[in-house]
């Protein structure tokens, strides 16, 4: 399985503003320019309000599949391209490296030069690295260096399934992301991740997937299941609330309204998916239509937490 992209082309002529994502030969999905022209971007955040966007590679580039060096390789690319983007408009971009997880060491490498040479206070990582969930001892090290360098980690699903039952309606997405980022919130607390690493600083996208809504169900099963689900941390899975923070994107008012409660009103970041379908079209505007949010809410939601997860000043933008 391999991922890269291509100009498209059509009797030699590359389309103006458009390119071919392919996998294993095929075309997996047909991007626009936004996705690689910061000018580009910058125009298109000037035009919805956005002063300053966080930027990560698409997920299905993580290749955690691959041969550890070559993800590696791809992994530099990548951020290095990041970096001098950053580097470029300093003042609206804020970058989140990507890490070959599947090889550990490399991992923890990569990531202190992201923190250390090129300036980003993060790196995004998958929901599962090919068998490990996020707790699996394999990726201790990473989490402890992350702790170390104050690198924040934020958690996007990827590697849904997509055969089967999950092949028609669009059901990896719209039912497969949610569950992902579901197993990797409950992998990470069940797994001890937040007792043995307390100072981790963790988001995860999508509003949480289905946490923020199952958690009274998943905390009832833990304490009356313990033999199941507390065999690797015996803290009710309630208690992590307050402790890690989501995104905002949910396109529901009252999602929100339950997110905030849920997760808490400092720990819940604006979250866009931009530039693809199912990101909200129009930044913030959820958040600003909910007539029960006051202001300070609403600013917290669109910058103040985001700035405190990320260990950032309104005044690196000013």
């Amino acid at each position: 399985m391999y991922y890269f992209v291509t100009f498209i082309i059509h009797e030699n002529v590359i389309s103006q503003g458009q390119a071919k994502m392919m996998k294993d030969g095929k075309v997996f999905r047909v991007i626009q320019e936004n996705c690689w022209d910061p000018e580009v971007r910058i125009k298109e955040m000037d035009l919805s309000g956005v002063t300053v966007q966080v930027l990560s590679t698409v997920p299905v580039m993580f290749s955690y599949w691959a041969k550890p060096q070559d993800t590696l390789d791809l992994a530099q690319i990548l951020n290095n391209d990041l970096a001098a983007t950053v580097k470029k408009y300093p003042k609206r971009f804020i970058g989140l490296g990507t890490l070959p997880l599947q090889a550990p060491d490399l991992a923890v490498k990569e990531m202190h030069r992201c923190v250390n040479e090129l300036g980003f206070p993060g790196v995004q990582i998958g929901s599962h690295v090919n068998e490990w969930d996020l707790n699996a001892p394999e990726l201790y090290d990473i989490y402890a260096a992350a702790e170390q360098l104050n690198c924040c980690l934020f958690v996007h699903p990827w590697d849904m399934q997509i055969d089967g039952r999950m092949s028609k309606y669009w059901f990896p997405w719209l039912i497969g992301m949610p569950a992902e980022t579901t197993i990797a919130i409950c992998s990470m607390i069940m797994g001890g991740i937040f007792e043995k690493f307390p100072k981790l600083k963790v988001c995860f996208a999508h509003g949480g997937g289905a946490f923020p809504y199952t958690v009274g169900r998943i905390s009832h099963g833990f304490n009356m299941r313990p033999d199941l689900c507390a065999v690797d941390n015996k803290v009710d899975p309630r208690k992590y609330l307050g402790s890690f923070y989501t995104d905002s994107l949910v396109h529901d008012c009252h999602a929100l309204r339950l997110l905030t409660s849920v997760i808490g009103e400092d720990k819940v970041i604006l979250g866009t998916d931009y530039p693809f379908p199912l990101g909200e079209l129009e930044p913030g505007k959820l958040i600003d239509s909910m007539e029960d949010f006051d202001n300070k809410l609403k600013d917290k939601l669109k910058a103040g937490n985001a700035l405190e997860f990320l260990g950032l000043s309104r005044k690196q933008f000013e």
